[in-house]
C-alpha cells in the first residue's frame, strides 16, 4: 500500500521495497535513500534493530516509523534509537501525508502515542535510580566530572564511577551527552 501510495503524495519515488529487516539493510546500503519508512514488526531483524544499524551506519538518514504494534514498550525501545518520526498505522491517511512531509523536509513528526510511550518508558527508567544516582544524574548533566561530584556529596571518586556504573547499566546510557538530554526531559535540569 505504501508503494502505492507514497509516490502519490507529493516528490518521492520508491528506490526499494523490503520484507524483512535484513532485506532492509542490504536495499539500504545499494540504494542510499534519503527517507527510509520502518515497521517495528519485522521478521528475522526487528525494526528497532533495524533503525539502530542503520541510525548507527548513516546518522543523517530520515526514517519514519509506521508501525501498528500495539506495544508501547517496543513504540519507547523504537523512540530510544532516534528515528525521526513515529506514525501508528491506526493514525489517519493525512497524519501519515504529514509525517512523510516533515521528515523530509527535515523535521521531527511523533504522533502523540509515540510521545506517551516514550514518556512512560523513561518515567518507568527513572523510578529504577536510587536517590543518590539521581543526584548524579543531575550533577553529570550539569557538566560536572566524577571529582566534583565526590566533593559536592562526600564521596569517594571510586564511589562516584560505581554509582555511574549502575546509572549506565539500569538506563542503558552509556555517554554524558544521551544521559544529560533524558535528565533535561526529566526536568531534573534546565536548560537555560
Amino acid at each position: 500500500m505504501l508503494a502505492f501510495l507514497i509516490p502519490r503524495e507529493g516528490p518521492y519515488e520508491i528506490v526499494a521495497e523490503a520484507a524483512t529487516g535484513s532485506q532492509a539493510m542490504d536495499r539500504w546500503r545499494e540504494f542510499k535513500p534519503d527517507l527510509v519508512v520502518v515497521d517495528l514488526l519485522l521478521p528475522g531483524m526487528s525494526g528497532v534493530e533495524l533503525v539502530r544499524r542503520l541510525r548507527s551506519e548513516a546518522k543523517d538518514l530520515r526514517m519514519l516509523v509506521y508501525s501498528g504494534t500495539a506495544s508501547k514498550d517496543l513504540i519507547a525501545e523504537a523512540m530510544l534509537e532516534h528515528p525521526d518520526g513515529f506514525v501508528h498505522k491506526e493514525d489517519t491517511l493525512d497524519v501519515l501525508r504529514e509525517a512523510l512531509r516533515a521528515v523530509a523536509a527535515g523535521s521531527a513528526y511523533f504522533t502523540p502515542m509515540a510521545k506517551d510511550s516514550v514518556r512512560n518508558a523513561t518515567s518507568q527508567r527513572l523510578s529504577k535510580l536510587t536517590n543518590r544516582e539521581r543526584s548524579i544524574v543531575q550533577f553529570v548533566a550539569e557538566g560536572c566530572g566524577n571529582k566534583e561530584i565526590a566533593a559536592r556529596l562526600s564521596l569517594s571518586i571510586k564511589t562516584v564511577e560505581g554509582h555511574r556504573a549502575s546509572i549506565a547499566e539500569k538506563l542503558d546510557i552509556h555517554d554524558v551527552a544521551t544521559l544529560t538530554r533524558f535528565a533535561i526531559r526529566q526536568g531534573m535540569v534546565s536548560i537555560e
